[in-house]
């Protein structure tokens, strides 16, 4: 889905056919995003650390990237087709870098099926090691699948932490999708369309910072990314009408917190999702968790399509 979307969006000859390309990218992000944190309750609970200053790093090599190779003279098809080496390094990392894990279902099949070719003794031998190496964490999950009771009560208890990560990623995304574009200066020595590049780099380098300080700094009350991004927001909207900014260098500091704020309310929420949640539920929780900034996201996009015309009719 991701080569696909590179390949679209580059030879696109319409509008239509560039909209296709991004469904496809937004495909392969929600839909790894969602497998990816589900896999990650099978691994050590550091790897959320990894996991969050991946993705972080992620949007600030992209987005990079793509600003230094169009500011060096390249095409963006050009450029989009030099991105094609990121989903043949994603197939690499996953089936040729990552460790299964022996607690993973799947993986565990696919080593039972493999080592069946071997001798019974030494199968013997393995199965006897694999018994004594197991965990009470993994023999929780194998209780049996988690009945749709049980998901209920699951939902209903991450509304607390779904609802904020919402609110912040609609808070985020409607400034990036409806007010950024719009937030630019005449007398400044970068174009308007570079200005607009660089405030998207600007922005993944403070979600990769914030993405990255679980090491260091943990927040459980994530209303307050909430708050502070809805603020965020609601500035940035007078700032559209009135353009009372005094100056592009204070807008790039604006747009590096808005970035902060996103990448911190994410990474705390899977971090005590993961944390608070029992080990059998963890799974499903953190899938079902993911669903709260794509949510967010699909609306602030709704909403920014109006605003964004209102203020260009003026």
């Amino acid at each position: 889905m991701a080569a696909t979307s590179f390949l679209l969006v580059s030879f696109s000859v319409a509008v239509w056919m560039s909209i296709i390309g991004v469904v496809f990218a937004s495909l392969s992000s929600g839909l790894g995003e969602l497998s990816f944190l589900s896999l990650s309750v099978f691994f050590n609970r550091n790897v959320l650390e990894g996991w969050g200053s991946g993705t972080g790093g992620a949007g600030v090599a992209g987005a990079f990237l793509y600003s230094a190779l169009i500011q060096a003279g390249l095409s963006p098809q050009v450029t989009l087709l030099i991105m094609l080496v990121v989903p043949f390094l994603m197939l690499v990392s996953y089936f040729m870098v990552l460790v299964p894990s022996s607690s993973l279902p799947q993986w565990s099949r696919m080593q039972t099926d493999y080592e069946a070719l071997d001798s019974e003794e030494t199968q013997q031998l393995l199965d006897e090691s694999e018994d004594e190496s197991s965990t009470p964490e993994n023999e929780d999950r194998s209780v049996g699948p988690v009945t749709i009771k049980e998901k209920f009560e699951i939902i209903k208890s991450l509304v607390w932490f779904v609802i904020p990560l919402g609110l912040v990623y609609f808070a985020e995304y409607f400034i990036n999708q409806g007010l950024m574009e719009l937030l630019f200066f005449r007398n400044f020595f970068l174009s308007h369309a570079a200005q607009y590049r660089w405030y998207q780099t600007l922005y993944q380098v403070g979600v990769f910072v914030s993405r990255s300080s679980l090491c260091c700094l943990k927040i459980r009350k994530l209303w307050i990314f909430s708050f502070l991004q809805v603020l965020n927001a609601i500035f940035l909207v007078f700032a559209v009408r009135f353009q009372f900014l005094p100056s592009a260098w204070l807008m790039f500091g604006i747009i590096f917190y808005e970035g902060l704020l996103g990448g911190a309310a994410y990474v705390n929420t899977f971090y005590f999702i993961s944390k608070e949640t029992e080990d059998r539920y963890r799974e499903f929780a953190m899938a079902m968790a993911s669903v709260g900034d794509s949510l967010g996201i699909a609306l602030a996009g709704c909403v920014a399509f109006p605003v964004h015309h209102y203020f260009c009719s003026f």
